[in-house]
């Protein structure tokens, strides 16, 4: 009976310890098994997009591991999360997200996941302004045409990348402390939210400086203010929100790269240094700087710091206004 005993003991020991050193030997091996997906949570063209492509390469390059990315887009970047959130914890799927992944929580009604609980912050890439533009057919060519004009009472329409994204709250948010008739216009992502603004059909279109300045430099639209409380280096001509009679007026968007929340915290360790390695070489920091990105690589706990803090602010200002979701 004492030897049955101590067999049981033993193998109980020994099934314990092979359990808690599974994910160490995941982690060990990783990631030699498979290809690594990277979901881009809007469709092509925008720059949740460019950001992905910009990364994987370097990524795929220093871990010698094919990095494939996939776009998963709709619903403000909460289809792609939810594929994210349900994909098995091995450390073989990632995805970026945008700004609107704070503000989803509240937004949107029945959300498949609990961002804080099922998502894991790999890395808080940075932060960047928001643009607003003047599309050739609107007329405008400043800010303070735009204002004077809503002052007036002229009503007027903005488009951003999503019902809930920063675009969105932020300008909203303005047009409501300043009494000013202005009506938003919902677009499926950055791609089609370019298209309609080159071609005169949104006058107004809020998007981040990541997704308007190639539009800006060739002359496709017009830059009328930027969201953040300095001026972009970017577009040093273009003044600030807060500095044009909206003191204390700031916005700015944001990306990060996620994981399951189960993935071993090893792997998600792992990934964010390749990660911020990535971002710190001469030619991805140079190319993240020219769309405006001031890259920040925050890890794991201050990345989701901020993210938690963004849930709470942004998901404050959506509740008390009835923001819905609509498409």
């Amino acid at each position: 009976m004492k030897l049955k005993t101590l067999a049981h003991v033993a193998g109980a020991v020994f099934s314990a310890a092979t359990l808690l050193a599974s994910p160490l030997a995941q982690a060990q091996e990783w990631p030699t098994q498979k290809p690594i997906k990277l979901i881009a949570v809007f469709p092509p063209g925008g720059s949740v997009d460019q950001v992905a492509r910009i990364l994987a390469p370097a990524l795929q390059n220093q871990l010698k591991q094919n990095v494939i990315v996939e776009n998963i887009g709709g619903a403000s970047g909460s289809i792609g999360t939810a594929a994210l959130a349900k994909a098995a914890p091995d450390g073989y799927t990632f995805a970026v997200v945008f700004d609107t992944h704070g503000v989803n929580p509240s937004l949107i009604e029945k959300l498949p996941f609990d961002t804080k609980k099922d998502i894991a912050t790999v890395t808080m890439i940075g932060t960047a302004p928001m643009v607003l533009t003047a599309s050739k057919a609107s007329g405008l060519t400043s800010f303070k045409q735009l204002v004077d004009q809503a002052r007036a009472n002229k009503p007027n329409s903005y488009g951003s990348i999503g019902t809930g994204s920063l675009g969105h709250l932020a300008f909203a948010s303005l047009a409501k402390d300043a009494k000013f008739d202005w009506t938003h216009i919902p677009f499926r992502g950055g791609g089609p939210l370019m298209q309609d603004a080159l071609a005169g059909h949104v006058p107004l279109a809020v998007g981040s400086l990541f997704l308007v300045k190639p539009h800006i430099d060739s002359g496709g639209v017009i830059p009328l203010a930027v969201t953040t409380s300095k001026r972009s280096p970017e577009l040093p001509n273009v003044p600030t929100i807060a500095e044009s009679g909206f003191p204390g007026f700031e916005a700015p968007a944001w990306w990060a790269v996620i994981a399951p929340a189960q993935t071993p915290p090893a792997i998600i360790n792992r990934m964010h240094e390749e990660v911020a390695k990535a971002l710190k070489s001469p030619d991805i920091a140079s190319r993240m700087k020219t769309q405006g990105i001031e890259i920040s690589a925050l890890g794991p706990k201050a990345g989701q710091d901020f993210i938690n803090r963004q849930i709470d602010v942004w998901g404050k200002f959506v509740r008390d206004n009835n923001i819905k979701q609509t498409n």
